[in-house]
C-alpha cells in the first residue's frame, strides 16, 4: 500500500484559516486521503487501483452503505483556536484525541470572542436552546457587545492582578469567563470527523460552532475532494424517513400498499416531516 500525498493538502499544511474575530484552524498533518479509502477497501478482493470513475463509485458505494472502516484509515491533526464555549461542545466528540492549552502551566492570553452585534439576538420561543430569528435593535446589540468586552477587560485585570502576586495559576485561571480563548490539537478520522461534521453544520448547532465545522468541511475537501461530494450527497444534504414518515410518503404518491397498516402523522411528527420535505429538517 503506497504512502498517500496529496498535494492540494501539502499546499496548505500549517496554514491558518480564521474563524470568528481571534480562532483559527491549521491543518498540522494527514494521513491518507481518497486513495487510502480506495487502497484498504480493495485490499480485500486483492486488486489494484481501478479508473477515476470506479475509484469515485467505490467511495460513494461505501458511504452510501455505511462501510465506515476505509473512511478511518484517513486521518487528521488539526490545531484550533477557539472560544472556550465552543471547545465544551467540540469536546462531546469523543471519538477523538486532544490535548488542549493548561492554564495551570501556561498564562492565558487576553483574547475573548465579542460577538457582532448582528449576532446577538434573545432566546427562542419555540425551543429551550437556540436563538431567535428576528435582528435586535441595532443601537442595542452593539450596547450589549460593548458591555461583554468591558466585563472580558475587567475579568482579564483581576487575572493578571493575581498572577503579579505570585497566586499559583490553577487559581488565579478560575474565574476567566467561557469566551476566553483556549487552543487545542485535536486528532480524528474522516469517519468520525463526518459525523462531527453533520452535527455541527446542522442548522440546529450552534451558529459559532458551525462556523469552525464550515472551514473544517474545506479543509477536508483538500485531502479526500471525492469523499467529501459524497458525504454532502449522502449525509450532508441527504435526508431519512422513518417508517412513519416513508409511510406517508407512499400514502402521498397512491403507491401505499393495501396491507399498510394506519400510520398517519399527527402534530409535531408531521411538522418534522414537512419540514423535511421543505429542507428545513
Amino acid at each position: 500500500m503506497a504512502h498517500c500525498v496529496v498535494p492540494e493538502a501539502e499546499a496548505i499544511l500549517d496554514q491558518e484559516f480564521p474563524v470568528l474575530d481571534k480562532g483559527f484552524i491549521r491543518l498540522v498533518d494527514y494521513l491518507g486521503g481518497d486513495e487510502r479509502v480506495i487502497q484498504s477497501a480493495r485490499v480485500s478482493y486483492g486488486t489494484g487501483t481501478k479508473g477515476y470513475r470506479e475509484d469515485e463509485g467505490l467511495i460513494d458505494y461505501l458511504l452510501r452503505n455505511q462501510h465506515t472502516s476505509p473512511f478511518e484509515q484517513v486521518v487528521f491533526t488539526f490545531h484550533v483556536k477557539l472560544p472556550i464555549f465552543v471547545a465544551r461542545q467540540w469536546i462531546r466528540h469523543r471519538t477523538a484525541r486532544l490535548n488542549e492549552i493548561s492554564g495551570r502551566y501556561s498564562v492565558m492570553g487576553e483574547e475573548f470572542y465579542v460577538p457582532v452585534p448582528e449576532d446577538v439576538v434573545l432566546q427562542s420561543t419555540d425551543h429551550k436552546q437556540g436563538r431567535a430569528t428576528a435582528a435586535l435593535d441595532r443601537e442595542i446589540a452593539q450596547g450589549i457587545c460593548t458591555g461583554m468586552a468591558a466585563a472580558q477587560k475587567r475579568t482579564y485585570t483581576d487575572y493578571a492582578g493575581l498572577i503579579e502576586q505570585g497566586i499559583a495559576r490553577e487559581l488565579a485561571r478560575i474565574n476567566l469567563p467561557l469566551s476566553l480563548y483556549t487552543e487545542i490539537y485535536w486528532q480524528i478520522d474522516l469517519h468520525n470527523l463526518f459525523h462531527f461534521l453533520k452535527l455541527r453544520l446542522s442548522a440546529h448547532a450552534q451558529k459559532e460552532i458551525r462556523c469552525y465545522a464550515a472551514v473544517l468541511l474545506e479543509i477536508t475537501k483538500k485531502v479526500a475532494p471525492r469523499s467529501c461530494r459524497s458525504f454532502e450527497r449522502h449525509e450532508l444534504e441527504g435526508v431519512s424517513f422513518s417508517r412513519e414518515e416513508f409511510a406517508e410518503i407512499q400514502r402521498r404518491l397512491g403507491v401505499a400498499p393495501e396491507t399498510a397498516a394506519d400510520a398517519s402523522l399527527q402534530g409535531k411528527e408531521l411538522e418534522r416531516f414537512e419540514a423535511k420535505l421543505k429542507g428545513r429538517g
